[in-house]
């Protein structure tokens, strides 16, 4: 049971709203209160489709703000006038934060947490969590993994989870065929076919993701990144960030602590480098 009724609450240091199936038929009363209250709080967070919330209560008008990927269409569409990025676990502009999913929001709390009180903190909560000690909220809501599609027969499937956990590996087409006990050639046609994208693109793909992961997570040096995530080398790692992204991954490195950067400027999403999937 709630231990205050929404009328008695005044000073909160903190507003979290969540969502869920019933965001859509919230009681009017609910969002007056979001309306009057919310600008004084020092900082309003939403998790999920709570963003639903503060947008029907015109706190998003003019900002940035994400939710979960699957409702991000419906609200760009129903609040024009608030700038909706689908790809982020979550956005904070100003002092009003937005998550995408569930286990997003807990990444926004963790990292509210290690600004209030220090990352050992943080570590410790998440690591009593059991959960990642905080994903940086620029990271894609859908990686590679989750957007394209799992090959149906298990051969292709089990070495499209092997090639993605071991990027150092040779993931030439005849080796992942021998691996899928294919010749080369059926191995490529039953991977494109089945995938929605040639080996050679996914390798591609997996790698990238890895070291974007690696740049914005870690202090690991443009070097060590390159060969653990399948390079080679320096030089081979930053051909593809500027095929694909257009920076080198020094310059990427040094763009996601950057807002601006972050908020589309200069990374662009893993989900526009991928076929449109059906």
């Amino acid at each position: 049971m709630p231990d205050f009724d929404l009328a008695e609450v005044d000073g909160a240091d903190l507003l979290l709203v969540p969502g869920g199936p019933g965001v859509e038929n919230v009681d009017d009363r609910l969002v007056s209160w979001l309306r009057d209250r919310a600008p004084g709080v020092n900082r309003v967070m939403s998790v999920c489709t709570g963003a639903y919330l503060l947008a029907l209560a015109g706190l998003l008008d003019g900002r940035r703000a994400t939710t979960h990927w699957e409702a991000c269409p419906y609200l760009a569409r129903r609040f024009p006038e608030v700038e909706v990025d689908p790809n982020p676990i979550f956005v904070r502009d100003g002092s009003i934060s937005t998550s995408a999913g569930v286990t997003a929001g807990v990444d926004l709390a963790i990292e509210l947490v290690e600004e209030d009180f220090g990352r050992s903190v943080a570590h410790e909560i998440a690591r009593l969590l059991v959960v990642y000690v905080r994903r940086p909220g620029h990271q894609a809501q859908v990686s590679v993994q989750l957007t394209t599609q799992i090959a149906r027969s298990e051969p292709l499937s089990e070495v499209q989870y092997w090639a993605a956990a071991n990027l150092s590996a040779d993931l030439s087409v005849p080796a992942m065929a021998q691996r899928a006990g294919l010749s080369p050639r059926q191995f490529a046609r039953v991977f494109t076919e089945q995938v929605g994208m040639t080996p050679g693109r996914y390798v591609d793909l997996v790698r990238l993701e890895a070291a974007q992961r690696m740049l914005t997570d870690t202090q690991d040096g443009v070097l060590g990144i390159a060969r653990r995530c399948g390079y080679g080398s320096p030089e081979a790692m930053r051909r593809a960030f500027m095929r694909e992204l257009d920076v080198s991954p020094t310059e990427y490195r040094r763009g996601v602590s950057d807002a601006s950067v972050v908020a589309g400027q200069v990374r662009r999403p893993m989900a526009d480098l991928l076929p449109n999937m059906t």
